[in-house]
């Protein structure tokens, strides 16, 4: 028993379940004015966010133990499933700030984004492997896994969700350049991209997201208005100082800030826990990210590989888009900080993909575990892109 235990890493078991657990906290902390305001008790969301970190739970200590290489041969189910759900959220979704992202079932409610996410890193990290042989061959080893990608970026277009759609694209890219595509294909890619983006912003610019853009980098011109909300961020972040005003003490959670258990929950850390507080957070959210990378590193196989590059990846762009947002780098996009945001869909996927990553990691430990023996008629699978770029994951 002690010697399977071994096997796990501890510091991707420990530290995601520590930053959930904190999250409750704040979130009790940051959402009782809120709830009360939206008709609920006090402990609302509180509770909610118990029971969703209990399912959560459930399935980082399922996958946390399931070979992760059957998602290789579940691939097709699942890329199935997160279609079928982003299809059936356009049709039967509840409209929530003109947009169709979430299916409401009463007392849960779930977005097919987020399941999306884990979906296309299982998908893209299983395609690529595979093609690894002729990685360089961009209409045979590069473009085809492109198409569905792009199809599952514009179904959450269309929702519309653009700051899932970015994080998708985005974790898409990293997944893309670790597998080893040839720059100049990886140009070609960034290229059309861009001509893309240029072609669909008349179509998704709307006065709603352009003050958005606005309030991000000139808040302080439209105070009452666009850059409100950043401000209050501000003052929230300014007030906390080093060591903070205290748990519970917040004063920009009384109704200022906007969406203080999501959103800018890390401006409610900053004004309670102060720079410590933030910094704690953000060291933490830094070692999953670092350490899913020398997993990838570690790994003897390509899949394996790539799954925790794209993992890591989630977490980290995530983490950027969430602190960008509140620290006016970034416009306002609703990107929860992960683990530590209210969300039961987004804390599931997350600890649900840690418990992936254990498994990647428990699999590195007992291999490096085990005798060396060398065999010369052994072709390495761990070699990506025979011919091509070589993977920095190699």
């Amino acid at each position: 028993m002690i010697q399977k235990l071994k096997q796990y890493d501890f510091t991707l078991m420990i530290t995601p379940i520590l930053l959930a657990g904190f999250g409750i906290v704040m979130i009790y902390s940051a959402s009782m004015v809120i709830a009360v305001m939206d008709g609920h008790e006090g402990t609302h969301y509180f509770f909610k966010q118990i029971q969703w970190f209990v399912l959560s739970m459930i399935g980082f200590t399922i996958c946390s133990v399931f070979p992760y290489k059957y998602y290789q041969k579940l691939m097709k189910i699942i890329v199935l499933f997160i279609l079928i759900l982003l299809v059936g959220v356009l049709i039967f979704g509840k409209e929530v700030n003109y947009a169709k992202s979430w299916f409401d079932f009463g007392a849960v409610s779930l977005q097919p984004a987020e399941f999306a996410k884990i979906g296309l890193i299982i998908y893209l990290a299983s395609i690529y492997s595979k093609k690894q042989n002729y990685i360089n061959d961009f209409n045979k080893g590069v473009l085809p896994p492109l198409v569905l990608t792009g199809i599952i970026i514009g179904l959450i277009v269309m929702q519309p969700d653009i700051g899932s759609a970015a994080i998708i694209f985005l974790i898409a890219c990293s997944v893309i350049f670790s597998s080893g595509i040839r720059f100049k294909h990886l140009s070609i890619l960034i290229l059309v991209g861009l001509i893309l983006i240029a072609i669909a912003i008349p179509n998704m610019v709307t006065e709603e997201r352009l003050a958005r853009v606005t309030g991000a980098y000139q808040p302080f011109e439209t105070p009452e208005s666009d850059g409100y909300h950043l401000i209050q961020s501000y003052l929230a972040i300014g007030v906390g100082g080093i060591t903070g005003e205290g748990l519970g003490h917040s004063v920009q959670k009384l109704g200022y800030l906007q969406e203080p258990h999501t959103d800018f929950i890390m401006a409610v850390i900053a004004e309670e826990l102060g720079f410590v507080g933030v910094i704690i957070v953000i060291g933490m959210l830094a070692i999953i990210v670092l350490r899913g990378i020398f997993i990838a590193r570690k790994c003897e196989d390509s899949f394996g590989a790539l799954l925790a590059i794209g993992i890591s990846s989630m977490i980290g762009i995530q983490a950027f888009i969430n602190l960008g947002a509140i620290s006016g780098v970034l416009p306002i996009t609703g990107v929860p900080l992960p683990f530590v945001s209210y969300g039961g869909s987004s804390l599931l996927v997350l600890l649900t993909s840690m418990g992936i990553l254990n498994n990647i990691a428990k699999t590195v430990k007992k291999r490096e575990a085990e005798p060396v023996v060398v065999n010369k008629k052994t072709d390495d699978n761990r070699t990506f892109n025979r011919g091509g770029r070589k993977s920095w994951t190699s």
